[in-house]
């Protein structure tokens, strides 16, 4: 009943939010991508998507779709790989950002190894700026991080807003230097935490630096100072920092999946896992 071209299209436009990125990730034109999603909307007799010129939000209908048609697919994958004969298998190194300790990608992990348990997964999680290195080094298969800036490689798993958040209580006194928390160079949010407050020329000062997340939340949940961090991943415990604090703008920040550019055995297991993380982007940043 439903077409599996477009239900891989209404995630696409359903975890980016906008037909445009959807089109590019998924290499189609964007017309095509209206059209698979006015037909699947035929199809079920209800509009999945909200928009207008200016945004796109999913329906209450369109937010149930995502669970069927993740379902949908999974099953439509598992019984394309049982009759062609194939089985996945090898050695595949995988890093995933810092970020994603605390989503739900372990879930998305268990299911890819019970859909292919002659692969084996090595896990690196790391920053995004060191996993972008040890894959031009040649020492991983497939990364999912943050896209570096001008850098274009990578398929587009979520597009999100960097935001300033800290502990609840947290008040910043504007007469001194704003107290950061932030990973290790070659840390991405580091970097454009650091260019915004020079841009706006507001003095700063490093309360604490850990490379691990969890040493982050707990330095800015015991108010030791505030860190630039995704809109849609903000930890519990932590709140946004108010606009009055008078901090400056982070901008935008793209989540994508990059894959090692030398061929060799892990092509086809890496391709198959950044299929089921595309397929369950959405989960990435839902707990």
């Amino acid at each position: 009943m439903y077409d599996p071209a477009q239900l891989r299209t209404f995630l696409a436009v359903a975890q980016t939010l906008s037909f445009t990125q959807a089109a590019r990730r998924l290499g189609l034109r964007q017309s095509t991508v209206s059209q698979h999603v006015r037909r699947l909307e035929a199809a079920t007799g209800r509009p999945l998507f909200a928009r207008d010129t200016h945004s796109v939000q999913l329906t209450e209908d369109g937010e149930a779709m995502l669970g069927f048609a993740r379902r949908i697919l999974e099953v439509h994958e598992q019984a394309t790989a049982f009759f062609a004969g194939t089985r996945l298998r090898g050695r595949l190194r995988f890093g995933a950002s810092e970020d994603f300790v605390l989503t739900r990608l372990p879930e998305i992990l268990e299911r890819f190894r019970y859909d292919h348990p002659e692969v084996d997964l090595e896990l690196t999680v790391e920053l995004s700026g060191t996993l972008h290195e040890q894959l031009a080094a040649g020492r991983l298969d497939l990364v999912l991080a943050k896209r570096r800036p001008q850098d274009p490689r990578g398929q587009l798993v979520w597009h999100d807003r960097l935001v300033w958040i800290g502990a609840e209580r947290l008040r910043l006194d504007p007469d001194r230097p704003v107290p950061l928390i932030v990973y290790p160079p070659p840390g991405i949010t580091r970097a454009r935490a650091l260019q915004a407050l020079e841009r706006q020329g507001r003095p700063w000062r490093i309360a604490c630096t850990s490379g691990s997340l969890n040493g982050l939340i707990a330095a800015a949940r015991a108010g030791l100072g505030v860190m630039a961090h995704s809109r849609g991943l903000v930890p519990p415990g932590l709140v946004r920092v108010p606009e009055r604090a008078g901090l400056p703008e982070l901008g935008e920040i793209d989540f994508v999946l990059v894959q090692a550019e030398r061929p060799g055995p892990a092509q086809d297991t890496a391709r198959a896992l950044a299929a089921a993380i595309l397929a369950g982007g959405d989960r990435l940043h839902r707990r």
